[in-house]
């Protein structure tokens, strides 16, 4: 049975919402951090309280969202309903969501023992997000050329009204990259994925909130059987869950403003010198693989 504290879940959960929704990956900081409170990172109670706590910070990008997302849904709902109303962009922006998000389902349900098991030790993490940041890195290179800053100019990036079915499929199907390999982050996979697909940042950025939604909602509800199961109390949970609401709903808000001005360049850079700090940790003996 784990045991997880009141204050360790506040913890977690200030660290689920600062890097939930940043592409600095949130699995690495969060089996980092249980790693330091001495909890088992492999441990089903423990990864699937994570997942749980998740749902605070998805739930920020609900509220922030919220127009959008009712505007989306009644015309979804009026799509299924009115076959007249099945040309509507936000009818058919709907369906991209849900298809966009099967891929991960198929693979996550796949591939949970491995998830839960050998993929959940941080030398996993460390060389996630070496690879992550390289492929953060070569979206960036894609990325500048396409506005002109340093090497041939591509074509100019698209909007958000320009996303295509498409676009939704192949950013949906990058999050099993961050699934498979915990500390890849899915947001910089996602985002990355977007600014390879041709998007500007805050097309990209946006189109990520949008498909983690039903992604993280559902790994949450999934997994809280197994919380609760392992002897997680309900407090620890909805401390977690509240405060990483809160947190990531700040992180919402600073993010897009971010993006509209400015590179990953220095989340790469901090992803980089994280793996190199964390692997000397491990070396070291500091912290438990």
């Amino acid at each position: 049975m784990t045991d997880i504290g009141v204050g360790a879940a506040v913890l977690l959960g200030v660290v689920e919402g600062l890097t939930e929704f940043l592409p600095v990956s949130s699995t690495a900081h969060l089996k980092i951090t249980e790693s330091a409170l001495g909890l088992p990172t492999d441990d089903p109670a423990v990864v699937a309280f994570t997942a749980v706590i998740q749902v605070g910070a998805i739930a920020a990008v609900v509220v922030y969202f919220g127009r959008d997302i009712l505007r989306i849904a009644g015309a979804w709902l009026r799509g299924l309903r009115y076959a007249g109303h099945r040309t509507d962009r936000d009818y058919r922006f709907g369906w991209w969501v849900v298809l966009a998000t099967l891929p991960l389902v198929v693979v996550g349900l796949l591939a949970k023992p491995l998830v839960e098991g050998p993929l959940a030790g941080l030398w996993v993490v460390v060389g996630s997000l070496v690879v992550g940041g390289t492929y953060m890195g070569w979206a960036e290179v894609v990325s500048r050329r396409a506005t002109g800053g340093g090497g041939r100019r591509t074509a100019p990036p698209r909007s958000e009204e320009d996303t295509t079915l498409a676009d939704a499929l192949v950013i949906g199907s990058s999050q099993i990259l961050a699934l498979l390999l915990p500390g890849f982050s899915r947001s910089g996979a996602s985002i990355s994925t977007g600014l390879l697909r041709g998007l500007d940042r805050v097309a990209a950025t946006r189109l990520s909130f949008f498909l983690s939604i039903p992604a993280l909602v559902g790994a949450g509800l999934y997994e809280l059987k197994d919380a609760v199961g392992g002897g997680v109390g309900l407090a620890p949970l909805l401390a977690g869950t509240v405060v990483g609401f809160v947190v990531a709903y700040g992180v919402v808000a600073w993010l897009l403003r971010f993006v509209a001005h400015h590179g990953f360049g220095a989340f790469i850079g901090y992803r980089l010198v994280l793996a190199v700090l964390l692997g000397g940790l491990l070396l070291a003996g500091a912290l438990t693989p």
